[in-house]
């Protein structure tokens, strides 16, 4: 085992031959929007990303389906599978399977297998000292999708973040190969505070981000001003607790940004020093718009800490 759950990584790795080792992981989630389509798109999505967070490349599938077949027609399920399967394609795997339950509401996800050499991974607690920090996707989305169940988004804010988590992190895994990554996690329910915190945690480095280079998703603040937040807010800043802190005075509402929790999140790369903007160039020219250099890692004595500048 290269990689088991002690590290809080994005999945597991096991070492098959001196070539080849097998990335594993799953996760699911309850819908994010009405549409059936969508929600298996985003869902496929944020599974498939652990492996390329990895550093990998995913190979095969399995559906992990909660379905209230009582409450909703049939037509949905096969408009998730649906979804799911497009993004499954795109991602150059293949679906082998899965499994259903009855469940009071949908919850939908994938169990996910890729593979990668056994010497290039990408763990999430390998950041060193001067390593610079890329992030590929903005942040916002959970925000903006309890906004939007209020009518308060804008058509273009919330078709700019369905567009934001349909999309693969494949492209972007494929660019950062090209360079040096040292660490690697992909940024999700914990927040890019509490992602970027474990990987500051796991490699004993103070991760210092820039709060002005930091892609923020359209009318993402104006929805936290006007009172919008979401369940797992509190719950993300509680586990940052003391080892997060806010160098820069933001107003309460720019600060619940870092805790916002993510689905289908970008990629939060380590790459090495002097690296950060060839890699950020590279990205903007490979489509990835978003892509920023938003931060480096320094060394720090007192086993891992993130800052915000």
């Amino acid at each position: 085992m290269l990689v088991g759950f002690d590290t809080s990584d994005d999945a597991g790795i096991y070492k098959l031959s001196d070539e080849l080792a097998i990335i594993m992981t799953a996760d699911f989630i309850t819908p994010p929007t009405d549409d059936p389509y969508l929600f298996g798109q985003i869902a496929a999505a944020n599974a498939i990303s652990d492996v390329y967070a990895m550093g990998g490349r995913p190979i095969a599938a399995l559906n992990l389906v909660s379905f209230p077949s009582k409450k909703l027609p049939p037509e949905h399920l096969n408009q998730i599978i649906a979804g799911a399967l497009s993004k499954i394609t795109e991602a150059g795997a293949v679906l082998a399977g899965g499994h259903s339950v009855e469940d009071d509401e949908p919850k939908f996800g994938l169990s996910v297998t890729g593979v990668v050499h056994p010497e290039k991974y990408w763990p999430n607690a390998g950041a060193r000292p001067g390593d610079e920090i890329v992030l590929t996707k903005a942040v916002g989305s959970g925000v903006i999708f309890n906004a939007n169940l209020k009518g308060w988004v804008s058509g273009a804010a919330y078709k700019a973040c369905l567009d934001s988590v349909t999309a693969l992190n494949r492209r972007a895994a494929e660019v950062l190969g090209d360079f040096d990554v040292h660490a690697a996690t992909d940024i999700t329910g914990f927040g890019l505070a509490g992602h970027g915190l474990e990987m500051a945690r796991g490699s004993g480095v103070r991760i210092a981000l820039d709060h002005r280079q930091v892609p923020v998703m359209a009318e993402v603040a104006v929805m936290y001003e006007r009172g919008v937040t979401t369940g797992v807010n509190k719950h993300n800043r509680r586990v940052a607790g003391e080892h997060i802190t806010f160098e820069r005075a933001l107003p309460p509402h720019e600060e619940e940004i870092y805790f916002d929790p993510q689905t289908s999140g970008g990629l939060f790369a380590a790459v090495a020093e002097g690296q950060g903007e060839a890699a950020v160039k590279a990205l903007h020219e490979a489509g990835i718009a978003a892509a920023a250099l938003v931060g480096r890692a320094s060394a720090d004595e007192g086993g891992g800490c993130l800052v915000v500048r």
